[in-house]
């Protein structure tokens, strides 16, 4: 009998995307605001990008690595706004199973190469200041390139592999999702044994998250110490700039990442995780341009050259 209903299941056609469909008054402002962020983090993000690009100056390891972080913000968040958008507009809230395990691996694939980014750039940082003489030698091009490249192959890898073992799965019951398709909320939707995911998963964890997390708290606890035992106030505050910017980044991402999945997913946090999983996937990657073109010297320079020569050009053109 157990078998005959087990066999009966079928995983549900199309999964429903809550979001914040519980107020709908709010469904075209909501509309208005994320269209907003979307459209000032895809140009914040696309504007360093071309600057690092563009700018000779900035054609160094540490705005190569920056370069490559802006790029994945825009990935990360295109794999979530748009559809949110679409939601708010037509109100249609259901995404495909197939539209939803995509998602998911998108997501994923660009959260972990975030993660992997992060730590390629603290590990810049720690050598421009705790190895000076040898960072030209340690960080070259080769070096540089490789590291880039290995945190977007190491993002894809564990994507797929966590995503073959969901396609796997079985979904049956209630099929809503509260933000968008990501681990936990699939997880309480699955009907069959998840055993062999929750260890991969596990796995695949430690690899993408808390490996690249400890290499990166490791490097800024080195870089700190060092600032701490250079004499002057000048000499500290010179040697702290050249990574402020990335460890403000570093803090606000692992930090929103930590409180996400960390708070218990009841009934009564449920209100409280939705915002947090916003803030977390949506207002982040619009911070992280703003942090680096405000904070940093050599990307406000960038940008100021890059103003004053599209002023003369306008200037010729007529």
């Amino acid at each position: 009998m157990e078998k005959e209903e087990w066999d009966n299941r079928t995983s549900p056609v199309e999964f429903l995307l809550l979001g914040l469909s519980n107020v709908p008054k709010l469904q075209m402002p909501l509309f208005l605001l994320s269209l907003m962020i979307y459209m000032v983090t895809v140009f914040g993000n696309i504007l360093i990008v071309v600057l690092v690009v563009a700018d000779r100056h900035l054609h160094t390891p540490m705005y190569v690595f920056l370069g490559n972080f802006s790029s994945v913000e825009i990935c990360y968040t295109s794999t979530i706004l748009p559809r949110l958008l679409a939601s708010f507009l037509t109100r249609d809230r259901s995404i495909s199973a197939q539209g939803c395990m995509t998602q998911f691996f998108f997501f994923g694939c660009f959260a972990g190469t975030e993660c992997y980014l992060l730590a390629t750039m603290s590990y810049d940082r720690y050598l421009a200041v705790c190895q000076p003489l040898l960072y030209a030698s340690l960080m070259n091009w080769k070096v540089c390139l490789q590291l880039a490249a290995g945190s977007w192959l190491a993002g894809l890898l564990m994507s797929t592999i966590v995503t073959g073992q969901f396609s796997k799965l079985q979904f049956c019951g209630p099929n809503a999702i509260d933000h968008f398709c990501d681990f936990a909320p699939l997880l309480e939707l699955a009907c069959s044994d998840t055993t062999a995911l929750r260890l991969v998963t596990f796995i695949i964890c430690f690899l993408d998250v808390v490996f690249p997390f400890v290499f990166t708290l490791l490097s800024y606890i080195c870089i700190i110490a060092v600032i701490l035992r250079i004499p002057t106030t000048m000499g500290r505050q010179k040697a702290f700039s050249t990574c402020s910017s990335h460890l403000i980044v570093v803090t606000v991402f692992y930090g929103t990442l930590i409180v996400v999945y960390m708070i218990p997913r009841t009934a009564s946090l449920r209100q409280l995780n939705k915002a947090l999983s916003f803030f977390y996937t949506i207002l982040t990657p619009m911070v992280n341009p703003l942090l680096y073109s405000l904070r940093n010297r050599e990307v406000k320079g960038a940008l100021g050259n890059a103003l004053r020569k599209t002023v003369v050009c306008i200037e010729r053109s007529y």
